[in-house]
């Protein structure tokens, strides 16, 4: 695979260092740019364009929405991964809107942040779990799915309980924690769901939770 050009916005140092000893050993990636906020970063861009930007929402002098959105203007091939503590659904659509590409969780497992990472670059997104749920609430809320029609799954009382907990955003870990599963058992259940609704994501299963009555939002 050809390499992948990085830029990393945080103001914050130890973040920054603990997010490229995290991603040291990808020999794919190459750590070009490092940033205090997004004025700095945009200055360098200027001379030196990333392929990947990891952005952080709160720095000084320029925060990461207003960056991410002169970015997405100016360098619209730019992919820009959110990389934030705030897991509102509020910043997830407002960066969405503005020009991201994809919103982690600084939590987020090493792997995930790599694979986020070769994903938008190869793909020009990048969409978990998180947030496939709160795009799909954002299109329920105004109504956008209202022709969408839904296989006539017939679902069982344990595979609504793993539903429901699928779109309150529990990991396939919580959920065998919460109802006394293994997470092999888990992962079967969610198979099933995907299989049973006819959907290729978890947006899906959210959005025909909704329409069914099996959740609210």
């Amino acid at each position: 695979m050809s390499s992948i050009n990085l830029a990393i916005a945080d103001d914050h140092k130890i973040f920054r260092e603990g997010l490229k000893f995290t991603l040291e050993d990808c020999t794919q990636l190459n750590l070009i740019i490092e940033a205090t906020n997004g004025k700095d970063l945009i200055d360098q861009i200027a001379n030196n364009q990333p392929d990947v930007i990891l952005m952080d929402i709160k720095m000084p002098e320029m925060d990461g929405m207003q960056a991410t959105a002169y970015i997405h203007q100016h360098f619209p091939d730019i992919k820009i991964l959110m990389l934030s503590m705030h897991n509102e659904d509020k910043y997830i659509l407002d960066a969405m809107r503005l020009g991201a590409s994809g919103y982690l969780l600084k939590n987020a497992e090493p792997e995930e942040i790599l694979d986020a990472i070769v994903t938008v670059q190869a793909k020009g997104f990048y969409f978990n779990d998180n947030l496939s749920i709160t795009m799909a609430k954002e299109l329920l809320g105004v109504n956008f799915m209202h022709r969408l029609q839904q296989k006539d799954a017939k679902l069982n009382e344990r595979e609504i309980e793993v539903l429901k907990l699928i779109c309150e955003e529990c990991s396939n870990t919580e959920i065998a924690d919460k109802l006394f599963l293994s997470v092999r058992t888990v992962e079967g259940y969610r198979t099933r769901l995907f299989e049973k609704i006819g959907s290729k994501n978890v947006a899906g299963l959210v959005i025909y939770a909704v329409k069914n009555g099996i959740i609210t939002i």
